[in-house]
């Protein structure tokens, strides 16, 4: 199941918020890997690691990297508490050789542990759900748009990615979002927590968040069938956020440029998703100026799923201005390969949910105080 190599790190790539770019030298070749300094340390030029090659030599989807388990002959300090219960015990990425202990933004150890003790409720706070990461920078760029000073906060799931460091959107986002909240087996944001339903109102009552984008990590997981698709959870966090009291907004995944008929138009995954997962009402955003290509098939596509027949309702959104906030995003957009450019109408339906959340957010009023809901748009 695991493919183990020995190498020696030769450079330096470059390094962002959580992780390490290196390069290692492993049988006489030169391959890129990653470390997580939060698991294994800093490693330096001259340094002997324990890489794990598997998805790297499969050629899967780990970013092209060997990812390294170990520094053997220079291990990392134990943490500051870590020989005690006075910090935290939530453990992630649980039974696994580099299982995290992390502290849970409720546990007792926390700061914010009186916070949420009694916390129960969203108090209307729109929440976009996306079932792919590169969704996070153009909802938050349509967001903003309008909005921009709007509080926006970011639940990553368990779907992808389980450390928050592999994201380097998120690194570039840092000083856009108000902060990041790891959830389930994922960890690394600038809260914990165990669940989504805790991680939504950390959101809420710690961020301080006005809006929240829900989706998995970096690097989904799917088999082309179906039900074989990690992003389909996003039905679930529909489910979690109208439990708690908020207000779902999807953000569905059009596209007119994904060769793969599966996916052109509505993509089944967001079909399956909120059409059969998903038990709770959502606004389902549709740009209002889509091209002709998709425009029939999206309509076609959604009917099934919207009033009178079905849950959800169809927001159609204006786009003016989407565009330019798009090319603004201070993080590169790019979904399967494809960049703005190459895949607009995918990009343009995230800011167009974005757009959506933020005039549901002012029209409620501020993080924390009761409102009138409405949309805002037509």
């Amino acid at each position: 199941m695991v493919r183990w190599r020995s190498g020696t790190v030769t450079g330096i790539r470059r390094r962002w918020r959580g992780a390490v770019e290196l390069d290692v030298t492993v049988d006489g070749t030169t391959v890129r890997a990653l470390a997580y300094p939060e698991l294994v340390g800093v490693p330096e030029p001259g340094d002997a690691v324990l890489l794990n090659v598997g998805a790297l030599a499969m050629g899967l989807g780990t970013g092209g990297y060997a990812l390294v388990v170990a520094v053997p002959q220079r291990l990392p300090a134990d943490p500051p508490g870590g020989d005690d219960r006075s910090g935290g015990h939530l453990v992630k990425a649980r039974y696994t050789p580099l299982q995290a202990i992390v502290c849970s933004v409720d546990e007792e150890a926390s700061p914010y542990r009186q916070v949420l003790a009694d916390a129960d409720d969203l108090a209307g706070m729109p929440v976009v759900t996306a079932d792919l990461h590169s969704a996070l920078p153009a909802i938050v760029a349509g967001a903003l748009a309008d909005s921009p000073t709007l509080r926006i906060a970011y639940v990553m799931t368990d779907g992808g990615a389980l450390p928050a460091g592999f994201s380097r959107t998120l690194d570039g986002l840092a000083g856009t979002l108000a902060g990041t909240v790891t959830v389930g087996q994922c960890f690394g944001g600038d809260l914990e927590a165990t669940t989504t339903h805790s991680g939504l109102l950390a959101a809420r009552h710690v961020l301080h968040a006005d809006i929240a984008v829900v989706s998995q990590g970096p690097g989904n997981l799917g088999t082309g069938t179906r039900w074989g698709f990690s992003g389909v959870a996003v039905g679930e966090a529909v489910n979690a956020v109208a439990t708690l009291g908020g207000r779902p907004v999807g953000a569905l995944r059009i596209s007119d440029a994904d060769p793969r008929a599966r996916h052109h138009g509505v993509s089944h995954h967001s079909v399956t998703a909120y059409g059969r997962v998903a038990l709770a009402p959502a606004d389902l955003v549709v740009p209002a100026e889509l091209p002709t290509t998709i425009a029939a098939e999206v309509a076609a596509a959604l009917a099934p799923l919207t009033a009178p027949t079905g849950r959800h309702r169809t927001v159609r959104v204006p786009t003016a201005g989407l565009t330019a906030a798009l090319r603004d995003s201070p993080v590169p957009l790019r979904t399967m390969g494809r960049d703005l450019a190459g895949d607009h109408a995918y990009f343009l339906a995230c800011a167009a949910a974005g757009r959506h959340a933020a005039a549901l957010a002012a029209a409620s009023g501020p993080a924390g105080d009761a409102g009138t809901e409405g949309d805002g748009v037509s």
